[in-house]
């Protein structure tokens, strides 16, 4: 299965479900694509096991993609900096405070919730699984994702400051969620007394406080670049290059590249479409926002 043919069918069937959605089912549309999604997977389980053939297919498809590659180190970043255009950091100042901690105590109060419900149903059906196995489970889920997130309250009419808390949450846990998984794995795999808690607070500084400059700074270099030009389409493609690069050099220098991400744009979504460019340029910067969401 080549690159060409993987993005045929991902184009085609994100169409087809998209449109079948917005006509019938009128559920917002990452909610409603991924119900479609679940829906056709289940009716391919169901077919492979009457054609056999269709199961084998399938199979090869989904085992020729790399998921973590594709959707961790490329769709994740282009995501996260879509949504973020559309936080106002005038008023999520407002909500700091909540904000952080929400996607800080609130990431570890739902780790441990999850991760002691799992263990006590796995226990009850008599699965024997270590509790830290569960835990990291419960790292892995607890951060609330912002696409999902962002695409219903964009829909919910709900009060504008519960809004702005939900919504920087859902922005800002993942640098909390990659420590807390980090250091639960390595007592998974040493046991608690061998974890270095000196380490892990390097490592929080590193990953989360570090992606948070490198975003300010990709999202200062975007600004200075764009104040100097004209054309929608470079402009654009200037945006582009920040976010697909910017992604890159973060994993490279192992900071939090979705934090960067969302630093990068609520710059963006702020200074730079406010100071930076022609109302051609911020529209068409939008429309495409939107279309990767």
């Amino acid at each position: 299965m080549n690159i060409s043919e993987l993005l045929t069918y991902t184009i085609v069937l994100a169409a087809a479900f998209a449109y079948l959605n917005l006509r019938f089912i009128k559920w917002p549309p990452t909610i409603g694509i991924m119900v479609l999604s679940l829906g056709s997977s289940l009716l391919l389980v169901m077919l492979g096991k009457f054609y056999p053939i269709i199961g084998v297919k399938a199979k090869q498809i989904v085992g020729s993609i790399n998921f973590r590659e594709l959707l961790m180190n490329f769709m994740l970043s282009f995501l996260l900096f879509a949504g973020a255009i559309h936080i106002d950091l005038s008023k999520l100042k407002k909500e700091a405070w909540p904000v952080f901690l929400l996607s800080t105590v609130g990431v570890l109060i739902s780790t441990t919730l999850v991760g002691s419900l799992m263990w006590w149903v796995l226990q009850l059906f008599h699965f024997p699984i270590p509790f830290i196995h569960c835990l990291l489970f419960g790292a892995v889920v607890s951060p609330t994702d912002p696409i999902a997130v962002l695409a219903i309250l964009r829909r919910a009419k709900i009060p504008e400051s519960l809004d702005l808390k939900i919504s920087g949450e859902s922005l800002f846990n993942d640098g909390v969620a990659v420590v807390v998984f980090i250091t639960l794995l390595d007592a998974a795999h040493s046991g608690i007394s061998a974890v270095d808690f000196a380490g892990v607070g390097r490592l929080f500084f590193q990953e989360a406080v570090g992606g948070l400059i490198f975003g300010a700074l990709l999202g200062y270099i975007g600004y200075f670049a764009l104040r100097s030009i004209d054309d929608y389409k470079v402009e654009v493609l200037v945006t582009l290059a920040i976010v697909a690069g910017g992604y890159f050099v973060a994993d490279h220098l192992h900071v939090s590249g979705p934090l960067a991400m969302v630093v990068a744009g609520i710059i963006t979504g702020n200074k730079v479409k406010h100071e930076a460019l022609s109302d051609i340029s911020r529209d068409y910067l939008g429309t495409f926002g939107e279309l990767i969401d």
